[in-house]
């Protein structure tokens, strides 16, 4: 009962830190697993021993990950790949299908991109296209002249947001998923591929579906000034979308070939190993940072120094985040060493409680206290990792994506990114809550459910 103790010890300051005294995650974190290793009986002189342990093997599992995705995004982004995707698809689009649309290039341009990024790329052209009027849509909606007949920004925003929280919470190379991997030792590529399988389900019904609920409910146009400051730029001097398409997908076929190869057992064979060395996290991305480099780089008539540039300039967007995952880290190293982890699992197995069901309630109540998808990731995984022993790498990875299902459950005032979108679409602190922290909570719910119809199949 002391480690219990500790344990609760541990997560209240952190959750105090974090939501009521306004401090980084990755010091939050630090003080959490100081007091939890000394309230149970670890010596203070070595309290820290395992948290820096944790910090180590988190950076070299996942920190490289984290940082190879965030150059692929970064060039994506700066070459105009991103841009060209979004034209293309919008293009090819009725009006009456723009949400569906939103929600696709959310769901495409999302895979290498951390949600903050995706949300800054995406947003200018959900205001863009909120701005096309609406009388193709089935319920036209009549604001203050002169804004008369504008399709409502919730409408497109709600499935572009939907699919960027969705490969947030369950499709690797995102930090969290990855985090958690890593964490319980499961399949990256059976992982992957079960994400994507709970992931487009929960896109399209927390997206598209719920959206059209959302705009009746919160019927509001685009703002004016930044519909018109960022709409899309010009199409000139940007790559083909084969191209830019070909770098995001790259790096999720290598990682699925690797999975089918090690399935259907062809992994002692030639072209087996050379596949599931090409399938490995770290060479798949490492690959697909090179080819993003060329093709969206030097054979778009980037100089050196501006490819090199935009590789320096991604590690300043993920270096806090490589920090807080490797805190995570460390803090789930020493509830494993002080025995605390074994306590919670042997507690939630004696219960009778699917873990599947136990394990993302740990995860939301950490995620509605500190307003952090990845602090609830991070730390819940790192309590299961005594459950975690002995089962099999389809079930690891269910774990994986029911953690991340938790995760997500409920954005509210103590989460950044409820800001970022209130702003960015100038609602009030109702009108959020009634249209993105209610998306993320049916978001969260559908993956939830999804991970355990797969679980009674597989």
């Amino acid at each position: 009962m002391n480690l219990i103790a500790a344990a609760i010890i541990g997560i209240a300051i952190i959750v105090i830190l974090i939501a009521v005294c306004k401090v980084h995650p990755f010091l939050s974190l630090l003080a959490g697993s100081f007091a939890m290793a000394v309230c149970a009986g670890v010596e203070y002189d070595k309290a820290f021993d395992s948290f820096t342990s944790g910090v180590g093997s988190t950076i070299s599992n996942v920190g490289l990950l984290i940082a190879f995705g965030s150059i692929i995004g970064t060039i994506l982004f700066k070459s105009g790949g991103a841009d060209t995707i979004v034209d293309t698809i919008m293009d090819k689009t009725p009006l009456q299908r723009l949400p569906w649309a939103m929600a696709l290039i959310a769901f495409i341009v999302g895979i290498p991109m951390f949600f903050e990024v995706g949300v800054v790329i995406l947003i200018p052209v959900v205001l863009f296209a909120a701005r096309t009027p609406a009388v193709a849509f089935p319920t036209p909606v009549a604001p203050p002249a002169p804004r008369r007949a504008k399709t409502p920004v919730i409408l497109l925003g709600i499935p572009a947001l939907a699919g960027l929280s969705t490969l947030h919470a369950f499709v690797p190379p995102h930090p969290g998923p990855l985090t958690a991997i890593g964490a319980l030792n499961a399949n990256l590529g059976i992982t992957l591929a079960l994400g994507l399988l709970v992931a487009i389900p929960t896109v399209i019904i927390s997206g598209p579906l719920f959206g059209k609920l959302a705009a009746k409910w919160v019927p509001i146009s685009a703002p004016e000034n930044k519909a018109e400051a960022e709409a899309p730029k010009s199409a000139e001097n940007r790559p083909s979308f084969a191209s830019a398409i070909t770098v995001i997908m790259l790096p999720v076929v290598l990682m699925l070939a690797a999975s089918v190869v090690d399935l259907t057992g062809q992994s002692e064979t030639v072209w087996g190993r050379v596949l599931a060395f090409l399938g490995t996290p770290l060479v798949a991305l490492l690959l697909t940072t090179i080819f993003a480099m060329v093709v969206l780089g030097y054979l778009q008539k980037f100089t050196r120094d501006a490819v090199n540039g935009m590789v320096g300039q991604s590690f300043g967007s993920v270096a806090g985040i490589i920090l807080i995952v490797a805190a995570g880290g460390g803090f789930k190293q020493t509830l494993v060493d002080s025995g605390i982890g074994d306590v919670i699992a042997s507690s939630i197995t004696e219960s009778a409680m699917n873990p599947l069901i136990g394990v993302p309630l740990v995860a939301v109540l950490i995620r509605l206290a500190t307003g952090s998808a990845t602090v609830a990731t991070v730390t819940a995984s790192g309590i299961m990792v005594p459950l975690a022993t002995g089962m099999s790498p389809t079930h690891l990875a269910l774990l994986v994506l029911a953690i991340g299902a938790g995760s997500v459950f409920f954005s509210h005032l103590n989460d950044a990114g409820f800001w970022l979108v209130k702003e960015y679409f100038g609602m009030t602190v109702g009108q959020t809550l009634k249209t993105w922290s209610l998306m993320e909570t049916v978001l969260s719910v559908v993956g939830l459910g999804g991970v355990m119809l797969l679980s009674l199949v597989l």
